[in-house]
């Protein structure tokens, strides 16, 4: 955990999001196994998927190969279009507040939130 502390850490001093870490059910790669255009290698903790002759992203892989994850930067700089549509329907975080999210996502909507109260 101390690496990605230290890369939240880095990408917020500096105010760029490029370290941040995205994480995806591993299945991700399911689409690109056994098409002869793609390319999957890995060692114990990272790995690689390439389309020959065009992109190529490489990942880390984390929880027993279950986990898959990308810099935010690498995903959106090296991916097509219709490829980060694909990677995003895998997308996982940890536990976080739906309705916080929902509120991100639609600002000024009302939310039924319970009480006000301090913490």
């Amino acid at each position: 955990m101390i690496y990605s502390r230290l890369a939240v850490q880095r990408a917020l001093r500096s105010r760029d999001p490029g370290l941040l870490q995205v994480a995806f059910e591993a299945d991700v790669l399911d689409r690109y196994r056994g098409k002869r255009q793609f390319t999957i290698m890995r060692t114990d903790s990272a790995g690689r998927v390439k389309l020959e002759g065009d992109w190529v992203l490489d990942f880390g892989i984390a929880h027993d190969d279950k986990i898959v994850h990308a810099s935010w930067q690498a995903l959106t700089q090296h991916l097509p279009e219709e490829e980060l549509m694909h990677w995003s329907e895998h997308a996982v975080s940890e536990e976080l507040s739906e309705n916080f999210l929902r509120m991100q996502l639609a600002p000024g909507v009302c939310f039924d939130d319970g009480e006000l109260r301090t913490w």
